[in-house]
């Protein structure tokens, strides 16, 4: 009898190592996709497409991070809203452009849950809630972003790049273990 790839995951799955099969096959979709975005898909992010969606991101990360930052943090900013600039005075600046808007990470969780098993009448849902809550975390990095560039300017670039970069990272491990715990195996009534 003749079983095809998914039979043969489902299979390995169940077994006594399963959660590692499942983690490996995580970490394999994840750094597949990594390395398309970054070597193969150059011609897409060159698109008008690309450009208006990411710059449309940004500015809606920047506005959301701008409310925050003056109405909930009470911080001191003068905004520059052709070039999504949170400027605090005397201290340094804030851009929030195309590359942080979090496109990227849009298309790895769309791509990790749409190929990774589970049921479709969940994928339909989950994929695109994953995606709201990532833009909500990129809202909170810029937040962050902010009260470090106040509070420990030195250390801004290494938060920036060694800490709020991987924790998105964090956060799509964190979606793909409530898919598989709570959706992809389980049976929901």
């Amino acid at each position: 009898m003749k079983t095809n790839l998914f039979q043969q995951y489902k299979v390995f799955s169940s077994g006594k190592y399963g959660f590692v099969i499942d983690v490996a096959l995580f970490a394999i979709i994840t750094v597949v996709f990594h390395y398309f975005w970054w070597n193969f898909l150059g011609f897409f992010r060159a698109t008008g497409f690309y450009e208006a969606v990411s710059s449309w991101l940004a500015t809606q990360v920047y506005l959301g991070a701008l409310w925050i930052n003056i109405h909930l943090l009470g911080l001191d900013i003068i905004p520059d809203n052709l070039t999504n600039t949170l400027n605090f005075p005397s201290i340094g600046y804030i851009t929030v452009n195309e590359s942080c808007s979090g496109f990227k990470q849009f298309y790895q969780i769309f791509f990790l849950f749409l190929l990774f098993p589970g049921p479709w009448k969940h994928k339909a849902w989950f994929i695109p809630a994953s995606i709201g809550v990532m833009f909500l975390v990129n809202i909170l990095r810029i937040i962050l972003l902010s009260v470090f560039l106040i509070h420990w300017p030195a250390q801004w670039d290494f938060f920036h790049l060694w800490v709020m970069r991987p924790f998105y990272y964090v956060v799509i491990f964190a979606e793909w273990v409530i898919w598989v715990e709570y959706f992809a195996k389980k049976r929901i009534i």
